[in-house]
Formats: C-alpha cells, sequence, structure tokens
C-alpha cells in the first residue's frame, strides 16, 4: 500500500500561491488598523504587466462610476468588487495563472441569470471591449 503519497496531481503552484494570498486577506481583514480596500486593489492593479494593468484600471474605475454601492477589495490576490461582503465580480490577470487572456469573472452572487447577460465569464482581450461592452453592468444588484 503507498500511503502518504498522492498518485495524482494536485493544486499548480500558481492556485496554491492564490489560496495563500487568500489566507493572508482573510488574516488582513480581521485586524483592527485595516488598510482601504481600494488602496489594496490600486496596489495589485499596478503590480500588473501590460496590457492587464490598462485593463484593470478602467475596469476599476468603469465599475466605481456604475455600480458605486459595490466596495473594492482583494479576493485570491485579484482585484474584486463586492456587495454585502459578498464577491460580486472579479477582475483576473493573464499572468495570475499564466493563461493567455485576462479574465473579468461574475460570482453567483451577482444573480447575472435575472438580466439580459448570457454568460458568467468574459475574458477581455482589449480595454476597449470594456468600455464598449455591449451590456450595461448592473447598477441594482440585490
Amino acid at each position: 500500500m503507498n500511503r502518504g503519497k498522492r498518485t495524482t496531481k494536485g493544486f499548480s503552484d500558481e492556485e496554491r500561491a492564490a489560496v495563500k494570498e487568500r489566507v493572508e486577506e482573510v488574516k488582513a481583514e480581521t485586524r483592527v488598523h485595516r488598510p482601504n480596500g481600494e488602496n489594496d486593489v490600486l496596489a495589485n492593479i499596478a503590480e500588473m504587466t501590460e496590457p492587464d494593468r490598462t485593463m484593470a484600471l478602467r475596469l476599476h474605475a468603469l465599475i466605481k462610476d456604475s455600480a458605486p454601492g459595490l466596495s473594492p477589495k482583494l479576493w485570491y490576490g485579484m482585484p474584486a468588487y463586492a456587495k454585502d461582503g459578498k464577491i460580486i465580480c472579479f477582475f483576473q490577470s493573464a499572468q495570475k495563472f499564466k493563461t493567455r487572456y485576462a479574465t473579468l469573472g461574475f460570482t453567483d452572487a451577482a444573480n447575472l441569470d435575472e438580466g439580459a447577460i448570457l454568460f458568467k465569464i468574459s475574458h477581455v482581450r482589449r480595454c476597449t471591449l470594456v468600455l464598449d461592452w455591449p451590456f450595461p453592468f448592473p447598477t441594482q444588484i440585490p
């Protein structure tokens, strides 16, 4: 019997790093003198490479203008936006998990299936896609 050894591959190095980042985020959220979530998000965006940095900055501005009730915060080391403590959407840079494209993702809490938007994940290839997006960003989040 082969106890103690795994026969299947587990999490990738990038996935393990994201989980560790989330643990640190949760620890930081419980500290009394918690820094501003927006500062954390902007610092995270500043560390991104181009063109993801520009897309993330434009997306951040779009979300803040369109949905001011959402609070910026880090989620698994990614810029995210929450309402009542629940993550609604997040931006995953291509370098995060060594993918080809950056991703704008929505969680189930966004309730996207209650409106005109028919997808949960959109791969963002150009900044103009974010600015000319044919669907309005949900401003009324339940």
